[in-house]
């Protein structure tokens, strides 16, 4: 091939990776490479475009050579951009000692050097570290010289990342309001494609990130519908393709479309196997989670151990998936555990209190589960995102109903299905139905009961939600009860055939000994008893002493 013959391929190449056509890119530079030596920036530019096609270990290895050119062309300030590339690489593998190497080398390029836009991006890394310290006053002074770099080098990546940085901190300081307009306004530059298409994918994972952490369901999906239309703008962008798909299955599956979260969140897995670790375990949390939903308790398991084992915390779900096979106690220690390491983070125990109050309703534990319940509220409250503000007057509606108060837990449950059915997460507002069905049986109304049953069936049926599908059967078992007993009177009653206390049926029916007493005073009312030992007789003559709870 000639030499005007190569010009002209390099120049197609060229062409090919500025509209972010990768295959033909690394078609083009590969052939171009194969009669010639490539200069250090169409080198960068050969690693990036195998990068977007998802050649991880290729990638870096053009890296690595784009990094000696720059050397050799005595560019320092590209040869440190092209070490922190892979050390980006690295760190995403779980390869921390070889990052921290060519991390070394970027810096001691940077040091030797008058300051430029390379300066600003090295300041992302000490950024990262900061947030996850908690040393939050450091990581808003880190993000603010980002942003100054990349102003007086007009460098709008450089920008944005110093904006998204700078918002997670005061999110983390309890400054939500603050922190999320100013993640807003990097996410329009990521939309609006004025960014690196590297740096605009972290800053949409950096947003996805805190609207998981917020529970700011609606945001979420605001901004992956708008990402996902600029992924789509991109042929062949396998990484963030990747990325995408899994936070689009937290997405559907808030929606209630659990089939194709799990579709997405399996594939996402199977393209960034080996890369991006730290997805790839999201990708098999949100697998489990599913499962764990659905039923399928073993596969569920199996899930949330791969999760674990690629460094993915697998709570609460790991907790709720004990709960749902029995282990009450394992359930309640796991959870309790969870909390315990997340001691200074409120936003990180908001998620894991909700789950609380469910597994120590279910223990007896009513005091644990008052607690979690007045924590959610109180981070609801500080951080008012959609998602908490639902889930805040489900748990208090849920504690309030065990502790004998179903007028009171009537206003905070309907709030909830309410915020619930607004955010279209039909699953979570279809279990506060099932709590809003045991409200009106306690308050004597069975209609309205089944009418919350119904509605939330059909909803279980269509998600294949088999656990809660035999949860409504559970609740519906009302054969012809006697003399106007409520379920929930009749599950009392049977318990007093068998001798037990007020205290030892509240630890069975996970319900107060108030509760059991009003309980216990409708019956004697309805049945026109005044002993334990009358009502007793009266059980086994009419069958309810052989119901079993729930």
């Amino acid at each position: 091939m000639s030499n005007t013959d190569v010009t002209d391929l390099l120049r197609d190449a060229r062409d090919a990776f500025a509209r972010r056509d990768w295959p033909h890119a690394r078609e083009a530079f590969t052939v171009a490479h194969q009669h010639g030596t490539l200069a250090a920036d169409d080198m960068l530019a050969f690693g990036d475009s195998i990068w977007w096609l998802g050649s991880f270990r290729q990638a870096e290895t053009r890296y690595e050579e784009a990094y000696h050119l720059y050397l050799k062309e005595e560019r320092p300030q590209q040869a440190a951009m092209s070490a922190m590339a892979i050390t980006g690489l690295l760190f995403m593998r779980g390869e921390a000692a070889a990052g921290s190497g060519w991390s070394s080398r970027a810096f001691r390029l940077l040091n030797q050097v008058p300051e430029s836009a390379a300066h600003g991006y090295a300041l992302f890394m000490e950024l990262e570290e900061t947030l996850g310290s908690g040393d939050y006053a450091a990581t808003i002074d880190t993000a603010l010289r980002m942003q100054d770099f990349g102003r007086r080098f007009d460098d709008p990546s450089l920008t944005a990342l110093g904006l998204a940085g700078q918002g997670r901190a005061l999110i983390r300081q309890g400054h939500p309001s603050e922190g999320i307009a100013l993640l807003d306004e990097a996410m329009l530059a990521v939309v609006a494609d004025e960014l690196d298409p590297a740096w605009a994918g972290n800053i949409y994972c950096q947003m996805m990130r805190v609207c998981y952490e917020l529970s700011d369901l609606q945001r979420a999906g605001e901004w992956t519908q708008a990402t996902a239309r600029w992924c789509e703008s991109m042929p062949a962008s396998g990484p963030f393709l990747g990325v995408c798909r899994v936070h689009r299955a937290q997405v559907l599956q808030t929606h209630g479309h659990w089939e194709q979260a799990e579709r997405e969140a399996t594939r996402a897995c199977e393209d960034l196997a080996g890369f991006d670790l730290g997805t790839v375990a999201e990708g098999h949390y949100q697998m489990g989670e599913i499962r764990r939903l659905r039923g399928d308790l073993a596969g569920a398991e199996q899930a949330f151990r791969e999760a674990h084992g690629l460094g993915r915390d697998p709570q609460p779900g790991l907790a709720l998936l004990w709960l749902a096979q029995g282990r009450v106690d394992a359930a309640l220690s796991s959870i309790r555990a969870a909390l315990a390491a997340e001691s200074g983070n409120p936003l990180a125990r908001a998620r894991l209190c909700a789950a609380q109050v469910e597994i120590a309703l279910q223990a007896g534990d009513l005091e644990s589960a008052r607690s979690a319940s007045e924590e959610l509220e109180e981070t609801a409250h500080l951080y008012r995102s959609s998602g908490l503000e639902a889930a805040a007057p489900q748990a208090q509606g849920a504690v309030l109903l065990a502790d004998g108060r179903p007028d009171e837990a009537l206003p905070a449950l309907r709030l909830a299905c309410l915020r619930w059915q607004q955010l279209n997460a039909p699953y979570e507002a279809a279990r506060v139905r099932l709590l809003l069905a045991q409200v009106y049986d306690a308050l004597d109304n069975e209609d309205a009961a089944s009418l919350e049953l119904d509605a939330a069936e059909a909803v279980f049926t269509r998600l294949g939600a088999l656990p809660d599908d035999k949860h409504v059967a559970r609740l519906r078992k009302h054969p012809s009860l006697p003399n106007g007993l409520t379920r929930r009177e009749a599950e009392v009653l049977a318990l007093v055939a068998t001798g037990k206390t007020n205290r030892e049926i509240g630890a069975v029916l996970a319900i107060s000994e108030k509760t059991v007493a009003r309980h216990l005073s409708n019956v004697f009312t309805k049945l026109d008893l005044t002993s334990r030992t009358a009502a007793a007789a009266f059980a086994f003559k009419h069958g309810i002493a052989s119901r079993r709870p729930g």
